[in-house]
């Protein structure tokens, strides 16, 4: 079955970089939407950036010129470059994966033309980012 695993997460100073990864399992779809989520402490998670499987990735504004999302070519290992960070990028950062159409009803993307005909089927566990001033 499909799996997803976080890694790369971790404390840092305002204005300081990170990689996150992901390493995706168990799956041999062709085409998919993968993605990062940004939940705050005592907040909603939030989508931060995806990409689709031609490699064409969208950013929330918050991450617009800071963050850079991409894929291996196997679609095996997702990454988030995050540079310049701040104090509010503090939180836990969750790795999904859409392979199939969204369920009716359910809560998809928000973001990117292509993803956003993909639901979210697969969530990995989280990883901490702590950003401090």
């Amino acid at each position: 079955h499909v799996q997803l695993v976080e890694s790369g997460g971790g404390s840092v100073q305002s204005g300081g970089s990170l990689r996150l990864s992901c390493t995706v399992s168990g799956h041999s779809y062709n085409n998919y939407c993968m993605g990062w989520f940004h939940q705050a402490p005592g907040k909603e998670r939030e989508v931060v950036a995806n990409i689709d499987h031609d490699g064409s990735a969208s950013y929330a504004d918050s991450a617009k010129g800071r963050f850079t999302i991409s894929h291996d070519a196997a679609g095996s290992t997702l990454y988030l470059q995050m540079d310049s960070l701040r104090p509010e990028d503090t939180g836990t950062y969750y790795c999904a994966a859409g392979f199939f159409q969204p369920e009716p009803g359910s809560k998809g993307w928000g973001l990117g033309y292509v993803c956003n005909y993909y639901g979210i089927n697969y969530w990995g566990k989280g990883t901490l980012v702590t950003i401090s001033s």
